[in-house]
């Protein structure tokens, strides 16, 4: 980003409080190509016009973030439950998890984890050696909340725990 980009961004942004409603529902018009809300309030509609002035002038969202967002807001259309995303693990991070009185202690590499100084490319097979049995790693880490199915009524529905 040059110099000028951020000099323009802030004065930009330095002129949104001093304008009036009808000026800053003009410059919703002229950013976003749709009338603004009617009952957006002042703040909100300054804090909107600020972050279109800045996506406009730096680039928006990722296309990941993008796709994320699409399928959060589908299915919130569509009343189904929408669940935090996974956190994602940058190298260095250490998990650490506790299991039959025994600490154990994962680091997050670039292509994958080291786990007693083995390397392993998914979490669930590093919980699986340490539990003797089939697990989600993202959820034996607590990464992801653990869910069961539920048995009784003929249907299985997921339930957090």
């Amino acid at each position: 980003m040059n110099h000028g980009t951020v000099n323009e961004i802030r004065e930009a942004l330095s002129r949104l409080p001093s304008l009036g409603r009808s000026e800053l529902r003009a410059e919703w018009q002229r950013l976003y190509g749709t009338d603004a809300p009617f009952r957006l309030g002042r703040e909100l509609l300054i804090g909107a016009i600020a972050w279109r002035l800045q996506e406009n002038m730096l680039g928006g969202l990722r296309p990941e973030l993008r796709r994320r967002l699409r399928h959060v807001a589908e299915q919130a259309r569509q009343g189904g439950q929408v669940g935090p995303a996974a956190p994602r693990l940058k190298p260095g991070t250490r998990l650490i998890r506790e299991w039959q009185g025994r600490t154990h202690e994962v680091v997050v590499g670039e292509n994958g984890f080291l786990w007693q100084q083995t390397h392993y490319r998914s979490l669930s097979k590093i919980a699986r050696a340490i539990t003797g049995t089939p697990w989600s790693g993202p959820v034996f880490f607590g990464l992801k909340p653990r869910t069961v199915a539920r048995r009784g009524a003929g249907v299985d529905a997921d339930a957090s725990i």
